[in-house]
């Protein structure tokens, strides 16, 4: 079956569902609660319906049920693994009314164990080996365990990293794209290339709701597993070399709340006006949600065309 159909019924079912969930969660009360210390603009998000990015676990089964492969139902698993933390994540602040979900140790215990399982499940499938693809002619062996220790710590900050996007109306979704794009272009498996394709039809459907004024807002069940599975789509592909270009929206934002988070403890200043770095932008040089979201969406298009070019030109 052509991947375009599995990505067409995903479409249609999250644009669909979004309405029916929207009303349920304000009807339960499963809605955003905002941080104090966000910008005046976020405060009005508050109450906004949580957890939108539910709907995207029906193209993750729509995927494994129209391929019906190993490497389909690979990532369906690992969508719903990095979703399941990132649900308990939103439950909880849903359940609490405060911004503050799980502790971030249970968090990374919950991350190191699904990224574990996920390793040892490619590992032992000879789908992946402890080799650095550099260019199509040059690689790189690593010892297996500093291997999978190093490919662990780049899928658990790469995820992290792609959570810590999710901050403006329809961030995430504009910058996700791209990349989803840039795996379904390189890759030559056709379930890869279906999952990448109806990943890209959910944000689609998902971004007509979330885009500024958002309606519904993803929330971590939904940026934790698309984290977790554009990391594991670059170890799958051997494309780890590119992940600083590809991924450089994605680094800044973490960077910018590591460096802010480190500056300010030795010396009780700040770097930026506010982390994750989107905020920056908008509390110093005054730019509007809208802006910002073209703007980083158009730079992470930018890294993804690149890396597309050198993979054909030194890769393929």
């Amino acid at each position: 079956m052509p991947a375009i159909v599995p990505a067409l019924v995903a479409f249609v079912l999250v644009m669909a569902l979004i309405p029916l969930q929207t009303r349920l969660s304000r009807a339960y009360g499963v809605v955003q609660p905002i941080r104090q210390e966000l910008p005046p603009d976020q405060q009005k998000k508050r109450g906004t319906p949580l957890m939108g990015g539910l709907v995207f676990l029906l193209g993750a089964l729509v995927t494994w049920w129209v391929q019906q492969s190993t490497i389909a139902g690979f990532l369906s698993i690992a969508f719903f693994a990095f979703a399941l933390i990132g649900f308990l994540d939103d439950f909880k602040k849903a359940y609490t009314k405060s911004p503050d979900g799980i502790s971030a140790r249970s968090k990374l215990w919950m991350q190191i164990v699904v990224t574990g399982g996920a390793l040892y499940f490619l590992m032992s499938h000879n789908m992946v080996e402890s080799v650095l693809h550099v260019t199509r002619n040059v690689t790189v062996d690593i010892p297996v365990a500093v291997f999978v220790i190093g490919v662990g710590l780049i899928v658990i900050g790469s995820t992290n990293a792609i959570n810590f996007t999710d901050g403006l109306d329809g961030l995430l979704s504009v910058c996700a794209i791209p990349t989803y794009f840039f795996f379904f272009a390189i890759s030559h498996e056709t379930d890869v290339r279906a999952f990448c394709l109806v990943m890209i039809a959910c944000l689609l459907g998902f971004l007509f709701y979330n885009r500024y004024p958002a309606r519904i807002i993803m929330g971590d069940t939904g940026s934790m597993a698309i984290g977790g599975t554009l990391a594991l789509l670059a170890v799958i592909e051997h494309v780890l070399i590119l992940l600083p270009i590809l991924f450089l929206v994605y680094i800044a934002e973490i960077l910018s709340v590591i460096i802010q988070v480190s500056y300010f403890k030795r010396t009780g200043k700040r770097i930026f006006r506010m982390s994750p770095i989107h905020y920056h932008f908008s509390l110093k040089y005054g730019w509007n949600e809208n802006t910002i979201v073209i703007v980083f969406g158009g730079v992470s298009w930018a890294c993804s065309l690149l890396c597309l070019g050198y993979y054909d030109l030194l890769m393929k």
